[in-house]
């Protein structure tokens, strides 16, 4: 009876050490997926930052290139206002030779 006893205490020790192994198996189970848990919302919040960062240089890139458009359509129109001037420049020209030519022969 006492080697039963013996051997039933021993069963019981090994089933308590197989319990205990089990939950610290466990408890570092659920650790890592608290930690996984924290790195994959660590990733979302990096994407959703890089989305919005895709975006604020999408929105740049839209203005630099409606003020280059802008800075074109400018562009054009000074030069077309130089050659205006330039043309009235050259009537102008024209005139004052004929204004000299008409007090030399006076």
């Amino acid at each position: 009876m006492q080697a039963a006893t013996t051997q039933a205490v021993q069963a019981i020790q090994g089933i308590t050490e197989t319990i205990q192994r089990i939950d610290e198996i466990a408890s570092g189970i659920a650790a890592s997926v608290e930690e996984q848990g924290a790195a994959t919302a660590e990733i979302a919040r990096n994407v959703q930052q890089a989305a919005l960062g895709t975006q604020e240089v999408s929105s740049t890139v839209a203005d630099i290139t409606h003020a280059a458009q802008e800075t074109g359509r400018g562009a054009g129109s000074v030069v077309a206002s130089a050659d205006e001037v330039a043309g009235r420049m050259a009537s102008l020209n024209v005139e004052i030779e004929r204004f000299f030519e008409r007090i030399q022969s006076a």
